[in-house]
């Protein structure tokens, strides 16, 4: 007989969702995350992708319009779009999906297995596990490239209603929706960190510190499962040697 942990592990519905939007990014890098998980998750899952243009995403791939976020009139038409996008994963009723999704942005790598995402304990049943910033991590900033969350619920029921209300007030105290997430969620929910070793930084864990970075190869970190690439070098350009910064 299974226990209760292995039990909802079992019964319950689980989500990799992605989101493509714009011409930066094709349809080959959400097909190329789900070959990724596919081949690194053991438990079942549906992918889903919140997208403007589905064109050449694998039919596996169950693909949503991305939903708009509802700013008040005075708020500027023109934007920078940035990641706020994001935020309309809490809808409490998105797409009549429920149960716990993991959201993967598409230009990450995973290398080794990530069934720990999903079955990992949180402390409360209403966290949201993020990555911990790697640079200034006592800032207690989450870098959203990897979260978790209860998906489709009414868990976060003031999340996404609270930002499109205050937006003109908020853009002006955060840069980006990782931030307003990480605030929010640890005043009113609660966040959590993923373990430091699972998610890593291609530029800061990496890529070798000045000047070792001019001869010495990039290396995986001993535990890592997921490589994140933010900044200007996504994983094309690190398979050719592209660094972005010149001692990189």
């Amino acid at each position: 007989m299974l226990s209760p942990v292995l039990s909802d592990i079992k019964d319950e519905n689980r989500y990799v969702i992605c989101m493509k939007w714009g011409t930066k990014y094709g349809a080959d890098y959400v097909n190329r995350l789900y070959n990724m998980v596919s081949r690194n998750l053991t438990l079942p899952f549906t992918m889903v992708c919140l997208t403007d243009d589905n064109t050449d995403i694998n039919p596996a791939i169950q693909c949503y319009p991305i939903p708009e976020l509802h700013f008040p009139d005075s708020v500027p038409k023109n934007l920078p779009e940035r990641g706020w996008k994001k935020l309309t994963t809490f809808k409490p009723d998105l797409y009549d999906l429920k149960g716990t999704a993991l959201f993967l942005d598409i230009d990450i790598v995973i290398v080794d297995n990530i069934d720990g995402f999903f079955t990992y304990q949180a402390q409360h049943d209403d966290s949201v596990v993020i990555i911990r910033d790697w640079k200034k991590p006592w800032r207690m900033i989450g870098n959203s490239s990897v979260y978790r969350f209860k998906v489709g619920q009414p868990t976060y029921p003031s999340l996404l209603d609270n930002f499109e209300r205050n937006f003109a007030t908020i853009r002006t105290q955060v840069r980006h929706e990782q931030a307003y997430l990480s605030n929010y969620l640890r005043e009113h929910h609660h966040l959590e960190y993923w373990d430091s070793s699972w998610c890593v930084s291609f530029k800061y864990q990496c890529v070798p510190p000045f000047p070792l970075s001019f001869v010495q190869p990039p290396k995986l970190p001993q535990g890592a499962k997921i490589v994140i690439f933010h900044g200007e070098v996504n994983p094309p350009d690190a398979i050719v040697g592209g660094r972005g910064k010149w001692y990189r």
